[in-house]
């Protein structure tokens, strides 16, 4: 915006006269006939200068319901900066967020996939309404990083995506702790392992200031995809929340919204079948979260593009994991940035030819060229025992693992974080909804080699397909990570480590075969043969469904209007009627 007051005009034609008729803009700010839509600008002290420029949108969810948003006001005005700074008409609103932290467990988190749909909507209908010419969209918790993509890619606007940045570590006992150590502590309670004044000192210590969850759980899997997939420059997603350097992103993304705007490069001019095949490249090196796959099925959906939710089996089974970050592994997201960030694992799959490299991004580069560019360390020459090469990896496969069969027909999803735990098979404990698992599993019934099913947590039946962080994690405190067995046609947290597979569909309401168990099904779970499968034909499946008749948990307000529109899981559960997920 500008400083200066502008020189009168004799008349009001001439304000943006040499703006380009193309910018949507020109629409609320070119010619007399727009003399009142001026002077609406005019007093918010716009100037003519700022008329006659690129209107760019600075999309803002700062929120103080948690610490991965508390902060993206500083963030969203040094982006303004550098829109105005480059001759752009910086125009900041606002949208929602949920913290999927706080609502882990309660009925709240029913609301956070349901979010991710809201910040779409928002975003897109400001950016219609308003006639923006571009957009900085910016996430900070879980679902504000598809949501933000999700609507640049509907609005096909000229569009930089802008990550908050993740917290810190905290420190406990001498060893550094992430909010999944807490959730963990939960069960370690219940199970005696660990004294209440313990849990309570740790609770005090995790989170230490602002950003997102520190591991590679969604958040930080989602931002560090904004780089594979080209909506955000190399090296943007690793900066701390609070890190100098972070701000220095912010400004570089306003600074490239305006550019991006003038060489009119829209998503659909780089988001392709490549720059996604990337996104889930690397995904599955850095061992990310179950999330990214519900959310890159949605992302591609919006964008036309042709993904399935078997590309990530077959991609998986060429790219090692070479990265062992939280939850699998101790280190997090400000470790990685240490080394050089999300781009020394890119370069890494790049000279392995694991990456299409002629895949454009957003700043006008090939990923190809962009990493020589950038010339990231090499991983052989980082000292971080939690990265490996391509020829030495982690795992042979990458993390992320489809599994079918007669219990999950359209496919559930698994991420794998070692080699040792492959086959499951035994008799399940089903529950109707999570609350009546967590409390079987904080009384203590949980014993090796159970299987846990959780139903009517899916996108319809939830609905909102509720993440279960506090059941896993009261497992995994317990001393069952490995052992215990936990399916769901909800979701699992990107922080869940263990034998816990989600996204199972079709979900019960629909009628899925999870609907048609009963206590005591023999389960089998084979990560080689890619299996979830139960002991039942197919005639005893269809019998025991005959008369399921499931009734909405909710008949009015956003959640019952959710309940109606959410699609599949293994198709993003997406809601936009227009998005190509057939």
């Amino acid at each position: 915006m500008s400083q200066q007051e502008s020189e009168p005009r004799d008349g009001a034609s001439g304000v943006a006269d040499d703006k380009p008729d193309d910018l949507p803009s020109s629409e609320v700010t070119k010619g007399a006939e727009h003399a009142p839509h001026r002077a609406m600008f005019r007093a918010m002290g716009y100037d003519d200068e700022d008329l006659s420029s690129p209107m760019v949108g600075v999309a803002n969810p700062a929120a103080d319901i948690t610490p991965c948003n508390v902060h993206l006001d500083d963030l969203a005005d040094e982006a303004y900066e550098g829109v105005d700074e480059t001759g752009g008409m910086p125009i900041e609103f606002g949208t929602i967020t949920i913290s999927d932290a706080i609502s882990m467990g309660t009925e709240g988190m029913k609301a956070s996939l349901i979010s991710r749909e809201v910040i779409a909507d928002s975003v897109e209908l400001v950016s219609f309404g308003e006639r923006m010419d571009g957009l900085v969209v910016i996430g900070g918790c879980d679902k504000n990083m598809p949501g933000m993509m999700m609507a640049a890619i509907r609005t096909d606007l000229p569009s930089v995506f802008l990550y908050g940045g993740s917290i810190m570590p905290g420190e406990h006992d001498g060893r550094d702790i992430t909010i999944q150590n807490v959730f963990e502590g939960v069960g370690a309670v219940a199970d005696g392992d660990m004294t209440e004044d313990e849990l309570y000192e740790m609770e005090q210590q995790a989170c230490p200031g602002a950003g997102s969850c520190g591991g590679m759980f969604t958040a930080n899997t989602m931002a560090s995809i904004s780089e594979a997939i080209g909506f955000a420059p190399l090296g943007s997603a690793s900066p701390p929340a609070e890190d100098e350097s972070r701000y220095e992103e912010a400004r570089r993304a306003g600074e490239l919204a305006t550019a991006v705007v003038e060489a009119r490069r829209r998503p659909s001019d780089f988001l392709t079948r490549e720059s996604f095949e990337n996104a889930i490249a690397l995904q599955v090196a850095i061992g990310g979260s179950t999330n990214a796959v519900l959310h890159l099925l949605a992302m591609a959906a919006e964008a036309g593009v042709d993904l399935d939710i078997e590309d990530f089996n077959e991609i998986s089974k060429r790219t090692p994991k070479i990265a062992d970050l939280q939850p699998g592994g101790e280190k997090v997201m400000n470790d990685l940035h240490q080394v050089g960030g999300v781009p020394v694992v890119l370069n890494a799959l790049y000279e392995a030819n694991l990456l299409h490299g002629e895949a454009l991004t957003v700043t006008g580069e090939t990923m190809g060229e962009a990493l020589e560019a950038y010339d990231p360390p090499a991983i052989e020459d980082v000292d971080a025992d939690y990265l490996y090469t391509v020829d030495e990896p982690k795992n042979e496969q990458g993390a992320i693992r489809i599994l079918t069969g007669n219990l999950a027909p359209e496919g559930a999803v698994i991420k794998i974080s070692g080699e040792e735990y492959r086959r499951h098979e035994g008799p399940v404990r089903i529950f109707d909804e999570e609350s009546e698992a967590m409390r079987y599993v904080q009384e203590g019934e949980v014993d090796s080699g159970d299987v846990i099913g959780i139903r009517n947590e899916g996108p319809r039946g939830g609905p909102g397909m509720r993440e279960m962080l506090g059941v896993t994690s009261a497992v995994a405190g317990q001393g069952h990570a490995d052992d215990v067995a936990l399916f769901t046609d909800g979701r699992f947290s990107g922080a869940t480590r263990g034998f816990s597979i989600g996204h199972v569909a079709p979900e019960a309401f629909v009628g899925g075969p999870i609907a048609a168990l009963e206590d005591g099904d023999t389960i089998t779970i084979d990560v080689d043969e890619l299996e979830l499968s139960v002991d039942l034909s197919d005639e005893e499946i269809e019998a025991r469904l005959e008369d399921y008749e499931p009734e909405p948990n909710y008949e009015s307000g956003v959640l019952a209007k959710y309940h109606r529109d959410f699609g599949s899981a293994a198709n993003g559960a997406v809601t936009n009627p227009g998005a190509k997920w057939d």
